[in-house]
């Protein structure tokens, strides 16, 4: 059993938490068009962005957690495609409900006035 994904993708639109592991591997088949069994864990959120489900298949069958916070929100990428893949950094950081992107932001010391 392999413990590590091969990647981290999050879905940006948000999905309903009722959902289980068959419904979210279909959504990343149909909506994502990638494959749910390819290693990668795919992450899911609801609309206020305060919970998480993870989908993932480690070759003999697939895992599905669920984290909530309960204050404050998990920042999500705003983008146009239809999923986002984020290194394991960003998801040690985002899981904690911290904002990630800060990671690469520019530092003060590089601004100019």
């Amino acid at each position: 059993m392999k413990l590590l994904p091969d990647a981290i993708w999050l879905a940006i639109e948000p999905v309903d938490m009722r959902t289980g592991a068959d419904g979210l591997s279909l959504h990343v088949q149909q909506v994502l068009g990638r494959a749910p069994c390819d290693g990668t864990t795919y992450v899911f959120s609801n609309r206020r962005r305060t919970r998480l489900k993870l989908v993932c298949w480690d070759g003999t069958g697939v895992w599905m957690c669920l984290r909530r916070l309960h204050r404050g929100q998990f920042v999500w990428p705003q983008a146009d495609d239809t999923c986002w893949q984020m290194s394991a950094e960003q998801w040690h950081w985002l899981v904690a409900g911290v904002d990630w992107r800060r990671l690469s932001a520019t530092s003060q010391a590089q601004w100019r006035l």
